[in-house]
């Protein structure tokens, strides 16, 4: 499936707290790097074109009366057309009520009953519940760990005969086995006794057929991991029995997503701890001069020094007033033992990653070593820095000077850009990049996944005010994408036959190495900037993500030169060396100082404009503007003084009408496989 790359949770009107992050966790357990999982608000899912983008959609536990006055409608039926259409829909507790084509819940009871039809009707019965009594909103009182026996014939001798799954008024599927011929399997079910009529059997789980598309609607919740039930607010009972069968219920989790079409991990992946950051710069000394700038935003507590950002707390540890062997007794949360008791606290369980403290090595006196940083070679960047520097007409030496770099953060641009007190301080040029982001973000509602070996990065940049007539600062999210076509393609000799595209306005394309010759593209890349205005000039972060030695979630730089160099081969020339991120980021960044410089002393020139679609998807494409009632319209570019993409309507045998529209980056969104222009909220 082409870019079906987001898994969306619902996280709006009828959920809980809980359950979405629960669901959050559990998903991104068993799904990255394979796809961005992202918590949506109901504008999204009703407005935003997010069906053509994702693999599955899930509705956590609640409330379903919630979802019903939020999606009943025009809603409902956008998520039963994308599940028809080959999606999946994944419905736990409330999500599995609400999937369901009647929701039978506590009937009887004045105070919680709840009776009606509902409108996916993925499971043609009801659902009644609770399966068991005692069920109160936002209480313990009617939980357990509840046993479910697992139907073999879907999943193979392999499968567990049992598990235990953690129960808080789900409903049971009520003659779920005489549905058979209507696309209903029954994955699981209840082994003990229930406190309502549930027909034949005791189903628990269901898997429904839906046209092209599927739907699993669950009554327990399998999604809650042992590892995030504190025994402060659940039963210590039942926090031990979903621990001893948190493995099973796992696989038993893997199976099901499997069995929707999703690619799951072959192994639990723990969610990353995140690490040191380290700030350092092309020439050491000046790192200190830097970290002066800050002086008035720099709070001393406890002779420890901190910037306590809108976002984030940052804590500065200086490794020219400590020696290393000092290192753990001045900043104990470093030390070894304290790192080791953190990860397990923290590293394979539901964090609030804004509250914790982030800890911020300053490298004054020389780059960090390869022990301080194993996955990025401090030393290789710069060297290959002052390189391309050397080599540029443009350069003035600011892109890349400054960097901090962290192994795991949470996103480059949110450190950045939610943190302004530190980003008003921060010259042009200054840079954060990352080998692992844990919660990067893209245009719109999109996540950009940011596993090991991708390259991401955000840069400052400081466009002065008094230019924007000259240079408007539409034109940077254009200048960023050419560069980074740019620097891939000039990486080094050779190089230039990369098959990489531009999709507007600032995706970046390449042709599928498992798909030779058919001219297939896949997203390898992303652009996201943001802007705020200070004074007389605009304060913009310039987010980028690239895959260059990561296959999944789609394909990447590595693998093009695997397919290229196979080619190369045949014809007797030398194979071409794998990109190195830290090589790819010096030429990244130096093509972008290059492209900015110009831009700033001549605009988006005409010399600008051909480069750009020199490298574009786009020329003269046929597509469906959905902002002017479904009209054909062909693109013949961008406009120079707005950015606008321009398109003009055609009529028959494709002839131009004369009518000429100009459509905003923000206002829409492009489908390039389908040749549709939509609209964005």
């Amino acid at each position: 499936m082409v870019g079906k790359m987001n898994v969306l949770v619902y996280s709006g009107n009828g959920t809980t707290v809980e359950s979405v992050r629960h669901c959050l966790y559990t998903m991104r357990r068993l799904l990255t790097p394979n796809y961005a999982v992202i918590p949506v608000a109901a504008e999204i899912l009703l407005k935003e074109p997010w069906t053509s983008t994702s693999a599955l959609v899930v509705f956590p536990g609640g409330a379903d009366l919630g979802y019903c006055r939020i999606f009943n409608g025009e809603g409902n039926q956008r998520i039963s057309q994308f599940v028809r259409r080959g999606g999946a829909y994944l419905g736990f507790c409330a999500g599995g009520y609400y999937g369901s084509k009647v929701c039978e819940f506590e009937v009887g009871n004045k105070k919680l009953e709840v009776v009606g039809s509902r409108e996916l009707a993925f499971f043609p019965g009801i659902c009644r519940g609770g399966a068991f009594a005692g069920f109160s909103y936002n209480s313990e009182v009617g939980a357990r760990a509840t046993e479910l026996k697992v139907e073999k014939t879907w999943w193979g001798n392999e499968a567990p005969e049992s598990f235990r799954s953690y129960y808080n008024g789900g409903g049971v599927f009520v003659d779920a086995e005489k549905y058979q011929g209507k696309g209903v399997e029954v994955l699981a079910s209840y082994s003990g006794d229930l406190a309502v009529e549930s027909g034949e059997g005791k189903a628990a789980i269901v898997y429904c057929k839906v046209g092209e598309g599927a739907a699993i609607l669950t009554g327990p919740h399998p999604e809650f991991a042992a590892v995030n039930l504190d025994r402060q607010t659940y039963r210590p009972e039942i926090v031990d029995a979903i621990k001893e069968d948190d493995q099973k219920e796992a696989a038993f989790l893997k199976a099901c997503l499997t069995k929707l079409g999703l690619t799951v991990n072959q192994e639990l992946n723990a969610v990353p701890s995140l690490s040191r950051l380290h700030l350092s710069s092309l020439e050491p000394l000046d790192v200190q001069d830097l970290v002066g700038s800050w002086k008035d935003i720099i709070v001393a507590e406890e002779g420890e020094e901190y910037i306590r950002g809108e976002n984030d707390t940052f804590h500065l540890g200086k490794l020219s007033r400590w020696s290393m062997g000092s290192l753990a007794t001045v900043l104990p949360s470093l030390s070894s033992e304290k790192a080791d008791e953190e990860a397990v606290n923290w590293g394979d369980r539901i964090l609030d990653y804004s509250t914790v403290v982030k800890q911020m090595m300053v490298h004054n006196q020389s780059y960090p070593n390869c022990k301080e940083t194993p996955s990025f070679n401090h030393h290789a960047f710069y060297a290959n820095l002052r390189h391309y520097q050397s080599l540029s007409k443009y350069s003035r030496g600011e892109f890349g000077k400054y960097l901090i770099y962290g192994e795991v953060v949470t996103s480059t641009n949110t450190m950045l850009e939610r943190n302004n007190k530190l980003l008003q301080r921060l010259p042009t040029g200054f840079t954060v990049t990352a080998t692992t982001q844990v919660a990067g973000r893209g245009r719109g509602s999109n996540v950009w996944i940011t596993p090991a070996g991708s390259l991401a990065f955000s840069t400052c940049i400081r466009h002065p005010m008094e230019l924007t007539a000259q240079a408007p600062v539409i034109f940077v999210q254009y200048i960023a994408a050419m560069a980074l076509v740019e620097g891939i393609k000039s990486y080094d000799t050779g190089y230039r036959d990369v098959p990489v595209k531009l999709k507007w306005p600032n995706d970046i394309y390449a042709e599928d190495p498992s798909k030779p010759g058919e001219k297939a593209y896949v997203k390898i890349g992303g652009i996201l900037v943001n802007s705020s205005y200070s004074g007389k000039e605009y304060l913009l972060v310039v987010g980028i993500g690239l895959n260059a030695t990561n296959n999944a979630p789609t394909t990447s730089l590595n693998a093009l030169l695997t397919h290229l160099n196979t080619t190369r081969t045949r014809s007797g020339k030398t194979p071409l060396s794998p990109f190195t991120l830290e090589k790819l980021l010096a030429r990244v960044l130096t093509a972008f100082e290059d492209h900015y410089t110009r831009f700033l002393q001549t605009g988006f020139s005409p010399a600008f404009e051909q480069e750009y679609y020199k490298n574009w998807l786009h020329t003269n494409q046929i597509v469906t503007l959905e902002t002017a009632g479904g009209a054909r319209a062909r693109i013949t570019g961008i406009t120079r003084d707005f950015g606008l993409l321009r398109a003009e309507e055609v009529g028959w045998e494709d002839r131009p009408t004369g009518r000429i529209w100009g459509l905003q980056s923000d206002g829409n969104s492009f489908d390039f496989f389908r040749g549709l222009v939509r609209r964005k909220v």
